[in-house]
């Protein structure tokens, strides 16, 4: 099956690109602020229930609505439960335990994921630079983990953690797998809707949870849940989908490979955690990474034309 080469991303494109990182970026350090006092699934329900308010806004002020076909609503399904649900569930979980940078590092092994599951079962190919570019982004994502424990020295990884990080990188790549074919017909806005409510459907088991923790919570921690259901939620999955059915999925995965390094940025901001020199080093393999994957194989040039021989004289 042959691949044909993406179009070159517009300036739309990579604006959307760069809201959905700063934003994802961001919900690292806000579910890391939040997590004292609310806990994971109640804090994925709350931040659902609000993207779904929000973006269910937007989808009637449009008013326009493809119809999915029985194959996209499997797949928008299958969406929801892995990315909004089981996602944001183990995300919350994982940072319960671990800091944002551990988080944000072990769950971006998701774009080699889904460059893999994209070239194998979308068809998209899996080419030479993308693969050179996962692999040295990889290589900066394994020296800032490096770089934190080195920061902390004795710290141990919570293994618990680990895991529910291993579980959201998991579920991110199978989410954005199954939203790939749907986006090719239908508007960014509704898949993020539809997925953002089949995600606050399945994580209703946790609403006693939330209910109980939300009358205790500081005003700063509902303002962060409000937060992460507009911004990281809302805005930036609409504005992922947006980029998604333009591009491959394995070449716009390798960019959440920028997260990490963000995430660091973020909470030495934020938290006033200083990151250690090796962390800004493996920040910028990461960058490097993102833009070798960006690269494109050019085909080998044709032969020339042999020269006719001149007809023979008479």
């Amino acid at each position: 099956m042959s691949v044909t080469s993406p179009p070159r991303s517009s300036a739309a494109v990579l604006a959307a690109i760069a809201i959905t990182l700063l934003a994802w970026a961001s919900a690292f350090v806000a579910i890391r602020d939040v997590a004292p006092e609310i806990g994971g699934g109640a804090l994925a329900l709350g931040r659902l229930l609000i993207g779904t308010l929000a973006l269910g806004l937007l989808v009637a002020v449009r008013r326009t609505w493809m119809r999915p076909t029985g194959r996209e609503w499997l797949l928008l399904a299958l969406y929801g439960l892995a990315w909004f649900g089981a996602y944001n569930v183990a995300l919350n979980l994982a940072e319960h335990t671990l800091d944002a940078g551990t988080t944000a590092m072990i769950v971006n092994i998701g774009p080699i994921l889904i460059a893999l599951g994209a070239g194998v079962l979308l068809g998209e190919g899996v080419p030479r630079w993308l693969v050179i570019g996962a692999l040295v982004a990889f290589l900066g994502v394994v020296i800032i983990g490096l770089a934190s424990s080195v920061a902390v020295p004795g710290r141990e990884i919570d293994l618990v953690g680990m895991l529910w990080a291993l579980l959201a990188a998991v579920t991110y790549a199978a989410g954005v797998l199954a939203q790939k074919p749907v986006s090719r017909r239908i508007p960014a806005i509704q898949t993020t809707f539809v997925g953002c409510v089949v995600g606050a459907i399945a994580t209703l088991p946790f609403v006693g949870q939330l209910a109980a923790e939300a009358r205790e919570a500081s005003a700063l921690a509902l303002v962060g849940v409000l937060y992460l259901g507009i911004v990281p939620t809302a805005l930036a999955f609409t504005t992922w989908g947006y980029a998604l059915a333009r591009m491959p999925a394995g070449r716009l995965g390798v960019s959440t490979y920028i997260v990490p390094p963000l995430v660091v940025l973020f909470a030495w901001i934020v938290l006033g955690e200083i990151p250690a020199i090796l962390a800004v080093v493996g920040g910028a393999v990461c960058l490097l990474g993102v833009a070798v994957s960006r690269r494109r194989s050019h085909p080998p040039a044709a032969p020339p034309a042999p020269v006719a021989a001149p007809p023979a004289a008479t």
